[in-house]
């Protein structure tokens, strides 16, 4: 590259120089500009850099001077601060239904937002313990797919598989063809609530669709499924199991409030019921899951309506004891 051409490309070297390798504690002085600037094939005068560091402070960027004997220039501030990016790195790194390629490669990304020495505080957060990741590669571009079919009312078409005792992903024979409605994070995974000509509004885990393609027909969309409110949906539902929710009544003991207005959220009303107790009611989609959760509180909760439900409680836990007598 001719050095008239280099020329052209200094402001844009400036500021990626400021943007890459400085911080608030680590400014970088004029002669190191300098150097950077002629390693690039640039030469450059101070007075030149003075106008062209006065040019990028006009645009907009932070560039602040730290006076003193280690002081020099740096990027005061940007789009995402320190602890936004780490509690981001956190959230990718934290996704099961992300591989760890793709978390990896999107933290990658993430360190570009700050400088080289921030970027190595955001690699350590990388480290989860005994964090379970995904095996689908292709999960990212499936959302992404997703959400062009619902931007574009058509229907999908996929495979869906599952994994055998040995580990091996054994993919099911037939096509499935939904309406998506609309993606739900629960239980650490993504979901796809969709409509489905054999099963009527129900759910598919994300990470194990694949092969997924538009076609050419358009969504069912129904009236339930134009009032369908996604959130309240994943309320109802423990472990993902679906069914037809039924209006169950539970009572609870008054130190367990927190624990149901986190399952069941803020507008779930409490009522209180003497003794240090209080009841809910909330429409579940009774499974083995929900009773698992109910039976994790012992004696400290109990299902009091439909009497249909409890009996059917009794019986889950009598086959849980069952194995042990």
């Amino acid at each position: 590259m001719a050095r008239s051409e280099n020329q052209k490309l200094k402001l844009l070297y400036l500021k990626q120089l400021f943007e890459q390798k400085t911080d608030e504690r680590h400014p970088i002085s004029m002669q190191q500009i300098l150097s950077e600037l002629q390693s690039l094939g640039i030469a450059a005068e101070r007075k030149s850099v003075y106008d062209d560091i006065a040019c990028l402070q006009q645009f907009g960027m932070d560039i602040v001077r730290q006076p003193g004997p280690k002081g020099g220039y740096f990027l005061a501030s940007r789009e995402f601060e320190l602890p936004e990016l780490k509690l981001l790195v956190d959230a990718v790194q934290s996704s099961k239904f992300l591989s760890a390629k793709k978390s990896m490669a999107l933290i990658a990304k993430l360190e570009t937002l700050s400088s080289c020495h921030e970027a190595q505080q955001l690699r350590r957060q990388v480290f989860v313990s005994g964090r379970v990741k995904n095996m689908n590669e292709s999960v990212y571009y499936t959302v992404d797919r997703i959400h062009d079919a619902i931007a574009q009312n058509r229907q999908i078409r996929f495979r869906y598989f599952d994994y055998g005792p040995d580990g091996t992903r054994r993919e099911r024979p037939e096509d499935y063809f939904a309406s998506p409605y609309a993606l739900l994070w629960s239980e650490e995974n993504y979901y796809l609530v969709a409509h489905s000509e054999k099963h009527g509004l129900t759910h598919y885990r994300v990470d194990k669709m694949a092969h997924l393609r538009l076609t050419d027909r358009p969504r069912h969309m129904d009236e339930a499924s134009k009032q369908l409110d996604p959130g309240k949906y994943g309320t109802s539902l423990f472990g993902m199991f679906a069914g037809r929710p039924v209006a169950v009544k539970m009572r609870f003991e008054n130190s367990l409030a927190g624990v149901v207005i986190d399952r069941f959220g803020k507008d779930a009303m409490l009522v209180p019921d003497g003794g240090g107790h209080f009841t809910v009611t909330a429409g579940i989609t009774v499974s083995p899951v929900f009773f698992g959760w109910m039976a994790s509180f012992a004696d400290r909760a109990k299902i009091v309506y439909p009497q249909s439900v409890a009996q059917e409680f009794v019986s889950f836990c009598k086959r849980a004891i069952a194995q042990y007598e």
